[in-house]
């Protein structure tokens, strides 16, 4: 009798411990590792930065640490200037998103329940293919002499050549294209789940459609507005593939600035040092939306 005791104590006690443990590995030990590294100098070698770890002299290595990288980055405009474009791009891009994807996430919750998981389905079907092929594919419509400015000469509509490809217009279309899932399947799981009756009992009390829509579907769809607003706005805010095949030069965003440091200058430290800077700045809307859900469930309780 109390060895189950202490066998469901166990139990009870490992289910909790197992996203904890799987947050610990793959989420703090390389967070450590990366803040570590933002806090070293680089240095000509292998690895490119200095100190080491060493298990033998802790008091020494942490005493070689220091701000230096992050005073660097508070004193370069580039830096801020790339996260303020970072971040002015990826809230475009969610606006977009969702004026693109709460139509299509409606008309799937409106269409016949039997026609739901077809629909579904197309929308994920871009996953299927490589990320980076759907994107060079929007290099070929994009470009002057590409697909897109052919249909639009063949149908009398252009005179010349379009300018797309390598400016912001391009990234705002390469991003709504490559997160319009992210955006309409929580709509559609949050619209799909809505009570018909409301909007039924709306119009028979005289409710033009139009009030009925902004009264009553779009306040219970808030759930899965806010959460695809996330699931696209914090990648966005990082994005580097497509800013940097789409969008031109002057397209300044953090994610390419961190490529750059890492892989260009092989300045690890200082990229590490932008990786916290990132992360800080993603970490913020997670929590805002934490308390918010969290004041949100306590008003309905």
């Amino acid at each position: 009798m109390l060895a189950r005791s202490v066998s469901k104590r166990f139990a009870s006690a490992l289910v909790p411990a197992v996203p904890y443990l799987w947050l610990g590995l793959l989420f703090l030990v390389p967070f450590l590792i990366v803040l570590k590294i933002s806090l070293s100098d680089p240095a000509v070698a292998q690895p490119p930065y200095r100190p080491v770890f060493e298990w033998g002299d802790i008091l020494g290595f942490l005493s070689q640490l220091d701000l230096e990288n992050f005073e660097t980055l508070i004193g370069d405009d580039l830096y801020l200037r790339a996260t303020l474009s970072s971040v002015r791009i990826a809230a475009i891009s969610t606006v977009l998103l969702l004026l693109v994807g709460f139509p299509v996430a409606y008309a799937m919750a409106r269409a016949p329940a039997r026609r739901r998981p077809l629909l579904v389905a197309l929308v994920i079907l871009p996953f299927w293919t490589s990320f980076l092929i759907r994107i060079y594919a929007w290099i070929a419509i994009l470009k002057p002499e590409g697909l897109l400015t052919q249909v639009l000469t063949g149908m009398g509509l252009i005179g010349k050549p379009l300018a797309i490809l390598n400016t912001e217009a391009a990234v705002y279309i390469g991003i709504v294209y490559a997160y319009l899932p992210f955006m309409v399947l929580p709509l559609y799981a949050t619209l799909e789940k809505m009570d018909d009756t409301l909007i039924e009992a709306a119009l028979d009390l005289g409710c033009p459609p139009w009030r009925a829509f902004w009264t009553i579907t779009v306040p219970l769809a808030m759930p899965g507005v806010v959460a695809g607003s996330l699931l696209c706005f914090i990648p966005a805010v990082g994005e580097f593939v497509i800013p940097d095949l789409l969008g031109g030069s002057e397209t300044l965003m953090i994610g390419r600035q961190l490529w750059s440091e890492f892989f260009s200058n092989r300045d690890w430290p200082l990229a590490s040092a932008v990786a916290i800077l990132l992360l800080i700045l993603l970490v913020v809307p997670i929590v805002i939306y934490r308390d918010v859900e969290a004041r949100r469930l306590e008003t309905r309780s």
